[in-house]
Formats: structure tokens, sequence, C-alpha cells
């Protein structure tokens, strides 16, 4: 990770009906006490918190309305009355819980989900990180079990699928890159949450002249890729763009729909000094600029292509080294 302490814009601001583009961040961390977390992140954005249920806070800022949860349904909806927790638990009462969840606490992420924030706000999600860094937060690294992670959902100009299949290409031709940059925690490279799209569909979504409508462009993706644990997850999308049709392959109550990708690849590591959210922020911004420059796009699919053909060239020059000496000869990087 480079030290940038400033989150760069891409080129497209706007969505085509003239809004400022928005996008959501979700970020996992530890080191800090549930209601401590609350505490320090409502004087940190000005907000006021307010007890939703267990474990989930709502807290009203200028910016909107921030989440701050225990990242656990068991641990969030446990309750001693049921009659499926033993009894010796029952009986322990009010010290049971303080036990619970004092242990949830050290092993399970806590999380921070902001509402949509315009693009030009995004900097203040890097002074949150910083400041919640000098507070104590721990992130991946602090623990094998720890694979905290750290999420972009950003919106994009239209969702028409040829805006859409362009920011697929990007991300797919640019995926080695992306992993390398970021630099994943050996905690998170060893979960199924990251994983790349199937080599099958990378294949078919580079081919020349690839323009599916919406329906052929969903069932490619769902046929190969039927499941949310993927790098860039595009679940959320398909459900909102049509529920039915992703009903079809993947029936999971999880599965949020909203118009946004959800990038899911880069690790919180936020306790290290050398770490920033605008660095990876400004990673997914080279995924935006080289979605919205057709000529670059159109080459480096290409220089993709030919990767993947058996020559001498391909076995000695990794994809990821190739595709970052493409990154810095054009000035992206």
């Amino acid at each position: 990770m480079n030290n940038a302490t400033s989150c760069k814009m891409p080129d497209i601001l706007k969505t085509t009906d003239g809004k400022e583009r928005r996008v959501g961040v979700e970020i996992e961390l530890s080191g800090l006490g549930y209601e401590q977390l609350v505490s320090i992140v409502a004087e940190l954005l000005d907000g006021t918190p307010t007890l939703e249920s267990r474990y989930v806070s709502k807290l009203q800022t200028s910016m909107g309305d921030f989440i701050i949860e225990l990242d656990s349904e068991q641990v969030k909806e446990f309750d001693l009355t049921d009659d499926r927790v033993p009894e010796v638990l029952r009986e322990l009462g009010g010290q049971a819980m303080e036990v619970i969840d004092a242990a949830a606490e050290r092993i399970v992420p806590l999380e921070i989900v902001s509402p949509p924030l315009p693009f030009s706000e995004i900097q203040q999600i890097e002074y949150l990180v910083k400041e919640l860094r000098e507070a104590g937060a721990l992130g991946s690294r602090e623990a094998i079990y720890f694979a905290f992670g750290l999420q972009l959902n950003p919106e994009l100009p239209d969702l028409t699928p040829a805006t859409l299949i362009r920011y697929f290409q990007a991300f797919a031709v640019l995926y080695d890159w992306l992993k390398a940059h970021h630099q994943l925690d050996i905690s998170r490279k060893f979960t199924p949450y990251i994983e790349p799209w199937s080599s099958r569909y990378t294949d078919l979504l580079v081919t020349e002249g690839y323009s599916p409508d919406q329906h052929q462009m969903m069932v490619d993706y769902l046929e190969s890729n039927p499941t949310r644990n993927r790098a860039l997850d595009l679940l959320p999308l398909f459900a909102h763009l049509d529920k039915p049709l992703l009903d079809q392959y993947v029936k999971d109550p999880r599965i949020k729909s909203r118009p946004t990708l959800h990038y899911r690849l880069p690790d919180c590591d936020i306790d290290n000094p050398e770490w920033n959210f605008s660095s990876v922020w400004n990673d997914w911004v080279v995924v935006e600029q080289i979605a919205n420059n057709a000529d670059d796009l159109a080459e480096l699919r290409a220089l993709f292509r030919e990767s993947r053909k058996i020559s001498l060239r391909n076995l000695t020059h990794s994809w990821q080294e190739t595709s970052a000496k493409w990154l810095q000869s054009k000035g992206y990087v």
C-alpha cells in the first residue's frame, strides 16, 4: 500500500440524470468495545446515536444515518429466555450475557455501515479511519481468525447493460492487480469471500464484441457464479434489476437489493499506519477510469486475452505483472 491520504475522483461524477454519484462504505474492525465504538464515531461525525436493537445502533449525522453493529446475527439475536439455550446459561442470567458479549466483541467484527455518500464527501471516511486507528481499532493482521473487510458499494453512472459490462470487464482484467495491490492479510486470503469470477465467465466477458441484453448478461454471470462469495458481488445489483430471474439461481435472505456494485476484495488493515482508506478507494478509481476509457479498456482486454494463451512469455510473466506495467505506462498509477 502507498501512503496516499487524498481520495481521488473518477472522471464520471454524476449519473445520467444529473445527480452526484454516491457510494456506501462498510468497515469491519475490532479492538474497541461496542459502546466505545458508538461513542467515538458519534463524536467524530457529530452524530446522535440511537440503540435500535441489541448491538445495533443508528447514528444520525449531517451525511445521513450510519449503522454500527456487531456482525453476527446469532449474537445480536441471542435471548436467554429461549428454551433452546442450555439451562446452565439461563441460570447464570446477566453474568452469562456479560461473558458472551465480552467474547463476541473480541472475536466477531464490529461493523460501521455508512449511508450512500456523495463522492465529494468520501474524504470523510479517510478522516474517520485515521481517528479510529488512533483510538485503538484493530484490523485483519491482529489475529489469524480476523478476516475483516472494507467494502465499497459504488453507484454507477447508469444501469444499462452496456455500462455495466464495461465495469465488469474493467474489474475482471484488473482483479490480479487489485488483489496484489491490496496486499491482503493471510486471514482474508484463506476465506471464500473474495474469490474471482469463474474463468469460464471471465473468458466470455472479455470476448471481442460481447454485448448481451440485461437478461442474457445476468444468465451468463449466474450460470458460473451463483454465489455471494465473489470479490465483486453482483447479486445485490441483480436483485435490483430482476429479482425473479436471480431467484432462479440463488435464494439467499442476506442479499440486499441495491442499484450498486458490491466490492468486497480489500481487507481492513486499520491498525497498520501504512494502510489508508484512500489507497483502497484510489485503486477502485483506476477501475472506474479504465471502464470509461473505451480505447484503453479494449487494449487491456486484448492483452488479457493474449495472456490466456500458451506461450513462452506467458509461462515466464504473470498477468498481474503485465497489467501493473501497463497501468504504469498509461499513467493510471
